[in-house]
């Protein structure tokens, strides 16, 4: 192994992305929520997810004591599960979802429908069927193809609130692939082009169909204020000139999420009181410019909710040099978090379960998978001793991990165990041979 000199910092800047809960006893097992996570392991299995959930719960707190009179949504598509569905209604946030199964297992746990927005830039009959019948709070309409979709679906007798996604031209986000504010993909109504201003014309032709606001989502991993300061100043123009143009005065603006979270102890984060001060006051001065009450403020965070809360913990199967690299192999990979692959998020794993006195040493952390892409940490800082066995686990694990899991080599996705207080329970059970197999039904 190559060798690389560790940090001189102490115990708080090592766990500073670890949930708030999780404490460092001497012999090296770390526990979070008051339960050691090699515990976890022993009893549930590895490859295993642990949620912290009064990590959650807190982050939830903090999103609505940060953006007070705002409507604070939980993006589900970071991870949502009965309980998840649970505590972020418990904590009074709303919900956004992207399909009907999302939709359905919210509703089904008993997740008020009137306060979950229907999103996705391509909703099948049977997403806005399932919205309908459930009594969806809003639909947030993506192309101009849905207007005459969902107004047919509604019936010249009914009523369904909608909102209008836009484009405002706004490059942001950690990676070229989870940048959505700009005019060149997929989703979305340009104001540039005039889509979006045609689109709203449209809808206002259909009087079943309440328009109540303009929703905008720039992209993910986004640190910095400003790129929300620009999007306030241009949607607020669009409602400037829709008031002009038809009377319009909207009263709620979705600004959407993608708060940056750190994956690495030292990394940058959104500041969210700052986020919360300045697009406050961006709004109120753009309206006042404008001559427009100040709408209702609306935020999705999805990653900055569940992401910190969750860890993976994996356990080593080999561990072998090939020319100057050493690859320490686990029992998951690209299934259960296909991120690394798809845009080259970066972890700190970390050996758990054991104290080390060897000296820290440079590995790449490497999954089960027949890909040579399997890769979930290129970088890591291991013990030189690691070895087949051990346990590692890696922080930050609790968004678009098991929301983008697959099953690829039918090795089945793993459970997700939720901690509090000393006790460790069950959230969702790991996949089996037997459910893979009750699934292929052809001979």
């Amino acid at each position: 192994m190559t060798t690389v000199h560790e940090p001189t910092t102490g115990t708080a800047a090592r766990l500073s992305v670890w949930p708030a809960s999780t404490t460092e006893p001497p012999h090296g097992d770390l526990a979070v929520g008051g339960v050691p996570l090699a515990e976890v392991a022993d009893r549930f299995g590895t490859p295993v997810y642990v949620l912290d959930e009064a990590e959650v719960r807190d982050r939830c707190r903090t999103y609505r004591d940060a953006f007070p009179g705002a409507e604070v949504l939980y993006a589900a598509k970071a991870f949502l599960c009965r309980a998840m569905a649970h505590w972020v209604d418990e904590e009074g946030l709303g919900l956004d979802v992207c399909s009907a199964g999302e939709l359905e297992l919210a509703v089904t746990t008993g997740f008020p429908p009137e306060r979950i927005v229907l999103h996705g830039n391509a909703k099948s009959p049977r997403d806005l069927d399932t919205a309908l019948r459930l009594g969806v709070g809003r639909v947030v309409i993506d192309s101009s193809v849905e207007i005459a979709r969902l107004a047919a679906a509604v019936g010249p007798d009914g009523h369904q609130k909608v909102m209008v996604r836009v484009v405002p031209g706004i490059s942001a986000g950690g990676h070229e692939k989870i940048r959505t504010g700009t005019d060149d993909q997929k989703f979305g109504l340009s104001i540039t082009d005039g889509h979006a201003a045609h689109a709203i014309a449209r809808i206002l032709g259909q009087p079943q169909l309440e328009l109540t606001g303009l929703h905008c989502h720039l992209g993910s991993q986004i640190t910095t204020v400003k790129p929300y300061l620009v999007a306030v100043r241009r949607l607020v123009g669009l409602m400037a000139r829709l008031h002009e143009q038809h009377g319009l005065v909207l009263p709620e603006l979705d600004l959407g999420g993608g708060h940056g979270i750190a994956y690495r102890p030292g990394e940058e984060a959104l500041d969210l009181t700052a986020l919360a001060r300045r697009v406050r006051a961006e709004l109120a001065d753009a309206c006042a410019t404008a001559g427009l009450p100040v709408p209702r403020l609306i935020i999705e965070p999805g990653r900055a909710v569940a992401g910190p809360a969750g860890i993976a913990v994996y356990r080593v199967l080999s561990v072998k040099r090939t020319g100057h690299t050493v690859f320490v192999a686990v029992d998951g990979g690209m299934s259960d978090n296909p991120r690394p692959a798809l845009y080259g998020v970066r972890y700190a794993p970390r050996l758990i379960g054991r104290r080390s006195t060897a000296a820290p040493a440079r590995a790449t952390v490497v999954g089960r998978h027949c890909e040579a892409g399997d890769v979930l940490a290129a970088d890591a800082d291991l013990p030189a001793d690691v070895r087949p066995g051990d346990l590692l686990a890696v922080p930050v694990a609790g968004a678009y991990h098991l929301s983008m899991a697959c099953g690829y080599n039918l090795v089945g996705c793993p459970p997700v165990v939720a901690v509090r207080d000393g006790l460790a329970r069950l959230l969702v059970r790991r996949e089996s041979l037997e459910d893979i197999r009750r699934r292929d039904v052809g001979l």
